[in-house]
Order: structure tokens, then C-alpha cells, then sequence
């Protein structure tokens, strides 16, 4: 009887490196306040990193990623290196790869308030390419994944670059689970808490009193999806979020409100639907439908594009394993089909 191989654990390796020249500025920024940068790479790569002044030395089968992270960091340190900037370039170690610390040559970068903004991994890359190549873009995930904030950053481009004239950001007002009641004060007060999202990515990107002139000027106009209806958009990107909420009829409406000119960008979670139980989602139906149309890319992100905190990539995944463990004991009957990723019509 032929015994099988017995698989090796992965090798621990200690790597070192002593940084210079000595900069006690830059170091401070790379470690962050009482180290706190190091031990988010620590935990992201399941290493231990000790150093002494400007010599570091790093331990654990990844080690080598590790530095080479911390190497790519230290030109960049002579500014503060926030926890944000540091989970950003971490991303790309959550999936094995090496830290992906700029845009490649043939990536699309963004001209906004925050310099470089760029695809910090390769479906948010080859979202920006759809959304920049063609006239509507339907981008599909679960949150964390940039498909808000994206597609809010091409709109600021675009409009930048007098590509269009004005944008348009609007939602479908569907409580997640509350009920707002009557609200008071004009139409604007009483969406707010619905668009919120919105206003907090051009704020980011454009900054409060630059958002807050295009407001005045009507360049920039939120609206929730109700109020579309009878309109015809020319020279204008429209964004469309939290579409999982749509109604095919509401979908259908909005779809059809692109004039010459414009372009469209729809984003939503199918994980997230808080419609009724029993309306069916109009993203879903626009998903399976639109699949092959000339001019309409389609691009479906997953858990291992979450640039927020690592502990949101880890829920998405446990909720997805938890979701595949049901439909399997359910049966492929009570499945639902879910369009292909990455697909795009050109």
C-alpha cells in the first residue's frame, strides 16, 4: 500500500534590511503613530516585524512580500502614511499578490481632488476602462468594493475635462429596514439621509465648498429615482446607485433617460436587496438582459476587490460561504442564475 505525501508547511523565512540613508522623519511616517502601520502589514501577512532604528527584520512564510511592501512604502513616507493608504496598497496582498503601489502604464488614471486615483486592483481597473469606453456601465458587488466611489471619481473626471456638462447622481428611496417617517424641511432634507454616500464621495474628491458651488450652479443635481421619470439627460453622466433596490419597471424607466451625449454608470449589491419580498429586483432582470448589447459593459466584483478594512473582506466572505452552503442544500432548483463577471459588449 503506497503511502501519499504528506504536504509541507510553507517555510518561515526572516529577511532583513536596513533602510537608509537614515531619515527619522520618513521612519516615523512608515511605522505610524506607535507603530500602528507595521501592525496592520503584520496581521495582512502574518509576519512579525521587529526593527531597530532604520534595521528591520521581518519573520513568516511571507516575509518577503512583507518587506518588499515596506520597501516600496519608504520613498513615499516623507508625508504621513495613513491607516487608510495602508490597507488601500493591502488589497492586493490579500489575494497573494505583490503590493500594487501605482497605476500601470496602460491603467486610467483619474484627474480629481485626490492626485493618481487610480484601479487598486484589476477588476476596479477594468471597471474605470469600461466606464471610460463605453456609454453605460453596470458594476455589480458586494460593499467595500469602490463601485460608488469610482464611478463618482470618472463623473468628477469627465466633468473636469468639460466631457459633460453636468452630473447627475440619483437613488431609488427604499428604507434598508427603517422606517424614516415623515420628514421634515424641502425636498432636499428629506432625501438627504438616502444620499449621503454621494455627498461623502464629492466632498472627498471635490472638496466641501467646490460641491457646494456646482450645487448653487444646478451643475451637479442628486435627485432620488421617482423624480427621472418624463426627463431626457443630454451631455450629462448619470449614476445610478444602490440599483438592487430598483423595480424592472423603475430600471426600464431609467434606462431610458440617457440622451445624447451622456453617460451612465449603475452600481448595486444583489446581496442587498431590501425590496418588498416578492418584487423582484430591477438590477438583477437589467443584469440578465442587457448581457451582449452593444455599448454596455458589464463588471462584477467580488470580496477580493473590498478596499475597506480587512475585516470587511472576511464578512463578504463568510456571508458568501454561509449563502453557497444554503443553495446547496436547497438544491439547484431554487438557484438564481447570476450573470457572468467581467463580461462587456463593445
Amino acid at each position: 500500500m503506497r503511502r501519499g505525501r504528506v504536504a509541507q508547511a510553507p517555510r518561515t523565512l526572516i529577511v532583513k534590511h536596513r533602510f537608509s540613508p537614515a531619515d527619522n522623519v520618513r521612519l516615523g511616517h512608515l511605522c505610524g503613530p506607535l507603530d500602528e502601520n507595521l501592525r496592520q502589514i503584520e496581521i495582512a501577512f502574518d509576519v512579525a516585524i521587529r526593527r531597530r532604528d532604520h534595521d528591520f527584520s521581518v519573520e513568516g512564510t511571507r516575509a518577503r512580500s512583507a518587506l518588499a511592501l515596506l520597501q516600496a512604502l519608504w520613498p513615499r513616507a516623507d508625508a504621513a502614511l495613513s491607516l487608510d493608504d495602508i490597507q488601500l496598497e493591502l488589497t492586493q496582498a490579500a489575494q497573494g499578490q505583490e503590493p500594487k503601489l501605482g497605476a500601470a502604464a496602460d491603467e486610467p488614471v483619474l484627474h480629481t481632488r485626490r492626485p493618481g486615483l487610480h484601479g487598486r486592483t484589476a477588476r476596479q481597473s477594468e471597471y474605470l476602462r469600461n466606464i471610460l469606453g463605453h456609454d453605460l456601465t453596470v458594476g455589480l458587488g458586494p460593499a467595500g468594493t469602490g463601485k460608488t466611489f469610482l464611478a463618482v471619481a470618472c463623473a468628477v473626471d469627465a466633468l473636469e475635462r468639460n466631457a459633460v456638462e453636468r452630473l447627475v447622481l440619483t437613488r431609488p428611496a427604499v428604507e434598508a429596514g427603517e422606517r424614516l417617517g415623515f420628514l421634515p424641511g424641502d425636498l432636499a432634507q428629506k432625501i438627504d439621509p438616502y444620499l449621503r454616500p454621494l455627498y461623502d464621495a464629492l466632498y472627498d474628491l471635490l472638496g466641501f465648498e467646490s460641491t457646494q458651488r456646482l450645487f448653487e450652479r444646478g451643475t451637479i443635481e442628486i435627485a432620488p429615482l421617482a423624480f427621472m421619470r418624463g426627463r431626457t439627460l443630454n451631455k450629462a453622466f448619470i449614476i445610478l446607485d444602490e440599483a438592487q433596490n430598483t423595480t424592472p419597471e423603475q430600471m426600464k424607466m431609467f434606462l431610458t433617460r440617457i440622451g445624447f451625449g451622456s453617460r451612465a454608470v449603475i452600481t448595486g449589491d444583489l446581496s442587498q436587496v431590501d425590496l418588498p419580498r416578492g418584487v423582484p429586483s430591477g438590477l438583477a432582470e437589467a443584469a440578465r438582459i442587457l448581457q451582449g448589447v452593444r455599448g454596455i459593459a458589464l463588471t462584477e466584483f467580488s470580496s477580493a476587490d473590498v478596499v475597506r478594512h480587512p475585516l470587511v473582506a472576511r464578512i463578504v466572505e463568510a456571508y458568501e460561504r454561509a449563502e453557497g452552503a444554503a443553495a446547496a442544500c436547497a438544491g439547484p432548483a431554487a438557484g438564481t442564475a447570476r450573470p457572468r463577471r467581467g463580461r462587456s459588449a463593445s
